[in-house]
């Protein structure tokens, strides 16, 4: 079996679990917030956001001992909270890939929801990804996959 970078792994992660995975230049092409394109909401309730949806993994790749609840929690606390101090969801799960070897890897994991207005997509792109980079960096993971998608919100 061919070895998987880290960005193949993210969207076959992303395909199993029935979201399409999207990098954040594709993310600003459908989203259209692209430069100069004009964002066409569909009509009805709610504001134009987007979706972020961040899957995090526990199992370790180097043999170490499973992120615990605790230190996923905190990691949120540190490095997803002063990002998005408006509020996001986390939902537990159990999840499956196939790894950089080829094998299928089962674990516990959280996805993490962030909802934005698109008028803020292109200001939270970076922030996003280096959530994503410090809990790859935190707990030696190979990835955290990301699923980008237009909504509709209404508070």
């Amino acid at each position: 079996m061919p070895r998987m970078n880290p960005r193949t792994r993210t969207a076959a992660l992303a395909a199993a679990v029935a979201f399409a995975a999207a990098t954040p230049v594709v993310a600003h092409a459908a989203l259209g917030t692209g430069p100069g394109t004009a964002v066409s909401a569909p009509a009805g309730r709610g504001a134009a956001y987007v979706e972020t949806r961040l899957f995090f993994g526990t199992g370790r790749p180097d043999g170490g001992p499973p992120v615990t609840d605790k230190q996923f929690l905190a990691f949120v606390d540190r490095s997803v909270t002063p990002r998005f101090p408006a509020g996001l969801t986390i939902r537990d799960g159990r999840g499956q890939w196939r790894d950089r070897h080829g094998v299928i890897e089962r674990e516990r994991s959280y996805e993490v929801v962030l909802l934005y207005p698109v008028s803020e997509a292109r200001a939270h792109d970076p922030q996003i990804e280096r959530i994503r980079t410090a809990y790859e960096r935190a707990y030696a993971q190979e990835s955290v996959a990301r699923a980008d998608t237009p909504a509709r919100v209404d508070f």
